[in-house]
């Protein structure tokens, strides 16, 4: 059956991910209601963009004071949120830098893409299996054939190897390599961490033969690991870091930040975002970094994504094989292809979640979640798993 809101969907949108399976209409924390009033326990979170949940209290406070004060002025003039927001990017940071401010994490991947570019190297190294985005210049990084085969050709020069493989690595590698992108933790590819050492590796390699260390960290950046940036558990620098899903609390913002020389590498005139650093945005991305610091949320994500993680592995259900993952961004690895259906039995059960692929179920929530919440999922999951596994059974059955 479906909703209002589903037909409607049907009758004027145009497909992205298909006719969505709810439609929602308010939200507080990270509690969302339908829009036949059943609420749900969000452990996706807009696949990690609500940092904070929603409607905080912070977000929409700053929000409603800088669209009463300024709005939109473009980059052709300069406004104080932006700037206060790039320095403050640069202080978590760690390192002097440009920061370039737009509107999602794709755009800030065509960013990065553009400054690899302006070394003047033909080729570009990216892995297997990983995602930045869908617009081209994204697309063409993203090791996924089968997102990106209906709109080839691609932007020529990207190559690719197996994610975590630092030999791999180390033969693509060499004096015509521009730069090298990676994520820290593939969330898109289904939440996989590299072995231990690989990010290191990586920046010593890229070192060596002058390239540059691009980091996307668009879903694992703003505290969403543990870490303000997830590669800062590693202890490297990298030259470029992409992000932005977390960083406007719900609002559209991403960043692309150059650190050193790189920061230096676009010229006026090369590139340009209308939108991007909007003070609007900027000042809902402040109230993220704010908040991130008055409630010591790094810390919470931290621990409460170990206590999450350690819940759903002592249930020692046949289903789950095991968890990986880092802070709040968990991928419950399966032990058989039934991802959709646990998904739509969670649903069902009164939480959303996502399945990247068949047998990976991936947990992004806010980072406001409680401990309560988190284990009333844990609490709930084996009869999810149950119920998905009836339903496939039935499936294969019919």
């Amino acid at each position: 059956m479906t909703t209002p809101l589903q037909q409607r969907w049907a009758a004027s949108m145009m497909d992205n991910y298909g006719t969505p399976p709810l439609g929602l209409v308010s939200g507080s924390g990270a509690v969302l209601t339908a829009e036949d009033g059943r609420t749900y326990l969000d452990l996706l979170g807009g696949i990690a963009v609500n940092a904070l949940g929603h409607a905080h209290p912070a977000v929409v406070e700053a929000v409603t004071r800088q669209l009463s004060t300024l709005g939109h002025v473009s980059n052709l003039y300069v406004s104080e949120p932006a700037l206060q927001l790039a320095e403050e990017l640069l202080a978590h940071l760690g390192h002097p830098g440009r920061v370039l401010l737009c509107n999602s994490g794709a755009e800030a991947n065509e960013a990065a893409f553009k400054i690899a570019r302006r070394t003047g190297r033909p080729t570009i190294i990216a892995a297997e299996n990983g995602f930045h985005g869908r617009t081209m210049g994204a697309l063409a990084l993203t090791g996924q054939p089968g997102k990106r085969t209906p709109f080839e050709p691609m932007p020529a020069g990207v190559e690719f190897v197996p994610f975590g493989d630092v030999a791999a690595l180390e033969a693509a590698v060499d004096a015509d390599t521009a730069a090298v992108f990676l994520e820290p933790v593939q969330g898109e590819g289904g939440v996989v961490v590299p072995p231990a050492g690989y990010l290191a590796a990586a920046r010593e390699i890229t070192t060596r033969h002058g390239a540059l260390l691009v980091l996307d960290e668009v879903q694992t950046g703003v505290g969403r690991t543990g870490t303000f940036f997830a590669h800062q558990a590693d202890g490297v620098t990298p030259d470029v870091v992409t992000m932005a899903k977390g960083l406007g609390g719900g609002l559209p913002i991403g960043a692309c930040i150059g650190i050193g020389a790189a920061g230096e590498l676009l010229q006026p005139g090369q590139h340009g975002t209308t939108f991007g650093g909007n003070p609007v945005c900027c000042a809902a991305a402040l109230a993220v970094l704010h908040t991130l610091a008055a409630d010591d949320l790094l810390a919470h994500v931290a621990a409460l994504g170990k206590e999450l993680s350690a819940g759903i592995e002592a249930l020692g259900h046949p289903l789950v094989s095991h968890v990986r993952g880092t802070g709040l961004l968990l991928g419950i690895v399966l032990t058989a292809p039934v991802g959709p259906a646990v998904v739509a039995a969670a649903e069902d059960a009164g939480f959303l979640l996502n399945a990247p692929g068949p047998a990976v179920l991936r947990l992004a929530p806010p980072l406001v979640l409680t401990s309560e919440q988190a284990q009333s999922f844990v609490d709930a999951l084996p009869a999810i798993l149950d119920r998905a596994a009836e339903t496939s059974a039935q499936g294969a059955l019919a």
